[in-house]
């Protein structure tokens, strides 16, 4: 798999382009050092906008020499997810034309709102994957006028921004180019690429091992193709040991509960969780952070077949728990309890996982947050706030044991559901608990996968959620 191209990026005191981003501070008026300033004194007045409100709704011209200028005010006094929705707002006002060129032309603006800008403008440069015959232009080159700074101040923003577009152009190809098999090869390349390590424990491998419950879901479809795959990234100099767990389911179909059609479509996002772990892995290697890192993807299909699992079946876990197969939909739970006892084997200092897991999660939150579930009171303090400084909004979730009755089975040591799907977000967490017994756990449930119209810098229904806040989340977890 090739390495994420983003647009080629220079900083320099000047330069020309067709296309100009003007990052002004918030003020009532305009800044005396900004071209034409006339004239965009005129748009507001047209417009009936007072000047301090392009904090939030930016403004775009064509100037004298035929330029395209954007303008938006950076008001620091603001949550960074509102910050980030303005400038991809004025970004995209310029990204919409598909220039080869843009300039991010910074008027007393503090170096963090520039930093944001250029974030803001490579994830939204690279098209996601798309088969037409005209494709998507990229933008070639993003400039950044600063006379005082150079590249190596934004090599976190380049590579979070790879992060980012990684996972997302992963997520956003068709089922029929990433299957079980096909997603394998990929991660193959990109661990030969970036020197992890790589083990991959195959169907066969683990039925003998006794992973029943990732075993009932692979039995559906081409189950040699589905497998956990262990990624490893290990820097001397670590000082936190962190797993990260991600369904990699690459098509839902529902099972023998089959999914109606309306629900079916776009279920190869399934397995997004997974490519969020991946691009968390990138980042963290290229920002060289200072944590030891155990990846586990949990790569399948859930299919309906004849060899399908079903509902009554009762199947044994990799610990041993037995589990009542109360809904073949309820898939991902499955697949993640045998994969969170394999990443908790080694006893690491936090384990987070990453799904696409419950609708009940989407209902209680829309698709603007994501939903997380802690061990700890500390942890969750900790996922909150990461979610504040990453601008990736997450809501802490409760989870108390008393919802844990609803799991009760006659047949098994617990239900993998209920029927009803009350509080299924809460009950789905509960059930994974149980697999990672006394560990520091996070459980983050991705209802912000894919937002119709974008959220916070990102411009694409697909958001890459969870890349930004993990990172931020680790990158505190290196420097404890």
């Amino acid at each position: 798999m090739p390495p994420v191209s983003l647009p080629k990026l220079i900083v320099r005191p000047d330069a020309a382009a067709s296309h100009l981003l003007f990052l002004l501070p918030v003020a009532k008026t305009l800044p005396r050092d900004l071209p034409e300033r006339a004239r965009w004194q005129a748009v507001l007045k047209r417009r009936d906008l007072k000047a301090e409100e392009l904090a939030k709704s930016p403004l775009a011209i064509d100037l004298e020499d035929g330029c395209r200028a954007a303008c938006v005010m950076v008001d620091e006094a603001k949550p960074r997810f509102e910050r980030l929705t303005a400038l991809r707002k004025a970004v995209m006002l310029l990204l919409d034309e598909a220039p080869t060129g843009l300039a991010i032309v910074p008027l007393d603006v503090s170096d963090d709102a520039v930093r944001d800008a250029a974030y803001v403008a490579l994830i939204n440069a690279v098209p996601l994957p798309a088969k037409k015959k005209k494709p998507a232009k990229a933008l070639q080159a993003l400039t950044i006028l600063a006379p005082h700074a150079g590249e190596a101040d934004f090599g976190q923003v380049v590579a979070l921004a790879e992060a980012n577009v990684l996972a997302r152009q992963l997520t956003a190809l068709p089922p029929n180019e990433l299957p079980p098999a096909a997603y394998r090869r990929r991660i193959r390349d990109l661990a030969k690429a970036r020197r992890w390590g790589i083990e991959e424990f195959d169907y066969r491998k683990l039925k003998k091992m006794g992973a029943g419950a990732f075993c009932a879901v692979a039995q559906g479809s081409a189950h040699e193709d589905a497998a956990i795959v262990h990624l490893t990234y290990k820097p001397r100099n670590a000082r936190q040991h962190v797993a990260l767990v991600g369904k990699g389911i690459c098509f839902d179909t529902g099972g023998h509960n089959l999914k109606p059609a309306r629900y079916m479509a776009g279920m190869h996002e399934d397995m997004n969780g997974s490519a969020v772990a991946l691009g968390i892995l990138h980042a963290a290697q290229a920002l060289k952070l200072p944590v030891a890192l155990d990846v586990w993807l949990a790569i399948a299909h859930n299919h309906l077949s004849p060899e399908a699992y079903t509902q009554g079946d009762v199947v044994t876990a990799l610990d041993g728990t037995t589990i009542e197969v109360v809904h073949t939909d309820a898939e991902g739970r499955m697949v993640l309890a045998d994969t969170l006892v394999l990443a908790t084997k080694a006893k690491p200092d936090l384990t987070i996982d990453f799904a696409t897991l419950t609708g009940s999660m989407v209902s209680a939150l829309g698709n603007r947050y994501s939903g997380v579930f802690a061990s700890d009171r500390d942890l969750a303090h900790r996922a909150a706030r990461a979610g504040t400084a990453s601008g990736e909004r997450v809501c802490v979730f409760p989870m108390d044991e008393d919802y844990e009755a609803a799991l009760d089975s006659k047949v098994a040591d617990i239900k993998q559901c209920t029927l009803t799907g009350d509080a299924d977000h809460i009950l789905a967490a509960r059930f994974l608990r149980r697999f990672v017994g006394e560990s520091p756990w996070l459980h983050v449930d991705l209802s912000a996968c894919n937002c119709e119209g974008g959220l916070g810098a990102v411009a694409t229904g697909l958001t890459g959620f969870g890349v930004a806040w993990g990172l931020t989340l680790l990158a505190a977890s290196g420097a404890e």
